[in-house]
């Protein structure tokens, strides 16, 4: 089966970047939502995207007009997945949401079409299991922000069929993207390495090693990564950093993987990073001056 039909569950960050992608390269894409009012967010949002790719010369404005026409949107489940070829959930990243979604798209999508899932840490299997089809069922994890970023990590199931796997690295690779395979264990790849050093990082903070500029500085300057590991925690959300670690100490059993106490406070505290203006930094709506939060600018933590 020819995936040429696309199903967008969730236009937050995530989903509208995924539908943002596919509409792209001429992929007839539904993105779906609950809610109305971040349907027309998600669609200013792609429309502004767009519209930076074009300045860029990335686009001709024809190429905008029409990835804006391949793109629609619906708030009926039934309506936005009934026709599908391939699903792909981007919804919040909470197990018992994601088995609902699953358990729902099992008796609307098509019989054979592929539910994917964006999730970056719950198991594949786990989802799989909430539907009557595993085998068409398996992780399609995008990186943030995803018209940028070229990776996709491709997660297997325990019961994922090879064809399936086949097809949507194909598709990753039309999309422009660099698809890697993995296996279904606790975090797949990407975050089993990055929310540990994350993890590290903010446990440096907490025992005092080192103020959040040096952390940051350390290892942008000494090891080439793009952004520190604070800044990129809050960049990713420390909500959801708390979420993948909690996910891996659980899966693993392993206390290396416990959240650091001043993360679960934070979280606690409504303190986020950048969606909710403070993080480790300070973020003022139209500045990219990054500034340390006073919370950590010398008191004790």
């Amino acid at each position: 089966m020819s995936l040429q039909n696309i199903t967008v569950i969730g236009a937050g960050t995530m989903g509208n970047g995924i539908a943002h992608v596919f509409a792209q390269h001429g992929f007839r894409v539904i993105l779906v939502d609950v809610n109305a009012t971040q349907l027309e967010k998600a669609v200013q949002t792609i429309d502004k995207n767009l519209e930076r790719q074009v300045s860029k010369g990335a686009l001709t404005a024809e190429q905008k007009q029409q990835a804006l026409a391949n793109l629609s949107t619906e708030t009926d489940l039934t309506k936005g997945a009934g026709g599908a070829d391939l699903v792909v959930e981007a919804a919040t990243e909470n197990i018992d949401l994601k088995l609902k979604i699953f358990s729902q798209l099992d008796g609307i999508a098509p019989a054979g079409a592929i539910l994917a899932s964006n999730t970056s840490s719950i198991s594949i299997t786990r989802i799989a299991a909430a539907t009557k089809r595993p085998g068409l069922v398996i992780g399609m994890h995008f990186m943030n922000p995803v018209p940028v970023m070229k990776l996709v990590e491709i997660i297997n199931g325990y019961a994922t069929q090879a064809e399936v796997t086949e097809k949507i690295v194909a598709l990753s690779q039309q999309l422009g993207k660099m698809p890697c395979v993995v296996n279904d264990y606790p975090g797949f790849i990407a975050n089993r390495i990055l929310m540990p050093m994350i993890n590290e990082a903010i446990c440096s903070l907490y025992e005092g090693v080192a103020g959040v500029e040096a952390i940051d500085t350390v290892m942008k300057l000494g090891m080439a990564h793009p952004m520190g590991p604070l800044q990129l925690a809050d960049f990713i959300g420390l909500d959801v950093c708390l979420s993948i670690l909690n996910v891996l100490h659980n899966g693993f059993g392993n206390p290396k993987y416990a959240p650091c106490p001043l993360l679960v406070n934070m979280v606690t505290a409504g303190k986020l990073g950048v969606k909710s203006g403070e993080g480790f930094y300070t973020y003022t709506a139209g500045s990219k001056e990054l500034v340390v939060s006073k919370r950590f600018s010398g008191s004790a933590l």
